[in-house]
């Protein structure tokens, strides 16, 4: 159960997980709250069979819908993704007395989700406070990184060894392979020139993800490199009508493209000198992991569960979060030393092999499944 089949992070992992799990004889069904555009077809043609809980009455309407579905389905296990999916789907579990696990894929009610434009902090403190009473129902979590799973525990009150940690998987074989041909034609349909150096962030447009900070700094980078564009694929959100009211204020027209939601993204990196990942936090960026299984060089934000991905190895350049300065900095940088870059990017890939391939993590999630049953008495 989750929020809804858009094309964003927990989404599109989902969509990537779905045919090892149908190849493992896992029979997978997934609802989802909101209608919106974005991994249904992927779903369905992996075999996952699809359900909607969009309708009146909001919460109280999800969690009257979710119970129905999970009475009349009576799964082995329910799994809960993002916050209304979570409230939904562990209350109607509950009633229906089937185990249910639950995903922690951010860090979240911190002092930095207090502070985020237009959300008042009751409403945060209260989101806590409903999660953290619906997690007792839970019989085991998965966290997608090591620091979302310590700091995840205080905050719902959840016991550090009811937590595994899973991270996200792509599969290396869809991706495909970073070449000069492929480069060439991806440039050549961006309209980039190719020498002209390219920035690509990808992201959805809102307040975590530090994209005005990127805006900031793109004015440094051009400064030594005037041939320079950045793109910025993801979908609106909160913060797109500041991230274009940036743009023209910074003079940046014709330096900066919005592309919208891409599906794409490979393609991108392709084309891409350097992906800049600026968040203010992250639970695990999955840009991030397709980077390294790109071979694209990185700047990111120096944030703990991005330490995590890269294994505290020096496979990407990292920077103080909101330091416009510094990450124009960084990002100058790698597009000097395109050798160097290259050299991180390639240790980099060999982590992907070794630990974010989808059929190392379809294997692990698996086997949580398992033990998450065995736990429950029901197997």
């Amino acid at each position: 159960m989750i929020d809804s089949l858009t094309a964003a992070g927990a989404e599109r992992s989902l969509a990537s997980m779905a045919p090892g799990y149908v190849d493992r004889g896992i029979e997978l069904e997934v609802a989802f709250l909101h209608d919106r555009p974005g991994v249904q077809a992927e779903l369905e043609a992996a075999g996952a069979r699809l359900y909607s809980l969009a309708g009146r009455g909001g919460r109280v309407g999800w969690v009257r819908r979710s119970r129905r579905l999970v009475a009349s389905r009576q799964p082995d296990l329910v799994h809960t993704t993002l916050f209304e999916a979570d409230v939904a789907g562990r209350i109607a579990a509950g009633l229906a007395r089937v185990p249910v696990v639950s995903s922690l894929v951010n860090v979240s009610y911190g002092a930095q989700q207090a502070v985020v434009p237009g959300v008042p902090r009751w409403k945060v403190r209260g989101a806590q406070l409903l999660d953290a009473a619906t997690a007792r129902r839970v019989v085991r979590f998965h966290a997608i990184t090591s620091h979302v799973a310590d700091v995840m525990a205080r905050r719902l009150h959840v016991p550090r060894d009811r937590i595994e940690v899973i991270p996200r998987g792509r599969d290396p074989e869809r991706l495909g392979r970073r070449d000069p041909e492929r480069r060439a034609r991806a440039r050549a349909g961006l309209g980039v020139a190719g020498g002209a150096p390219l920035v690509l962030a990808a992201a959805r447009q809102e307040h975590q993800k530090g994209l005005d900070v990127l805006l900031e700094a793109l004015t440094g980078v051009l400064a030594s490199h005037p041939d320079a564009r950045l793109l910025l694929a993801g979908r609106d959100g909160n913060q797109t009508p500041l991230l274009l009211a940036t743009a023209t204020r910074l003079g940046l027209d014709g330096r900066v493209a919005f592309l919208g939601p891409r599906d794409d993204v490979a393609d991108l990196l392709c084309a891409a000198d350097v992906v800049a990942i600026p968040s203010r936090w992250e639970g695990l960026s999955n840009v991030l992991i397709e980077a390294m299984a790109m071979k694209t060089p990185v700047v990111a934000s120096d944030l703990p569960t991005l330490e995590d991905a890269v294994g505290g190895d020096d496979l990407v350049r990292l920077v103080r979060p909101g330091d416009a300065e510094q990450l124009a900095a960084a990002i100058s940088a790698t597009l000097d030393d395109p050798a160097g870059a290259a050299e991180r990017a390639g240790r980099a890939h060999r982590r992907f092999m070794e630990r974010f391939t989808i059929d190392n993590v379809v294997e692990e999630m698996a086997g949580f499944y398992r033990r998450a049953l065995a736990g429950s008495g029901r197997r």
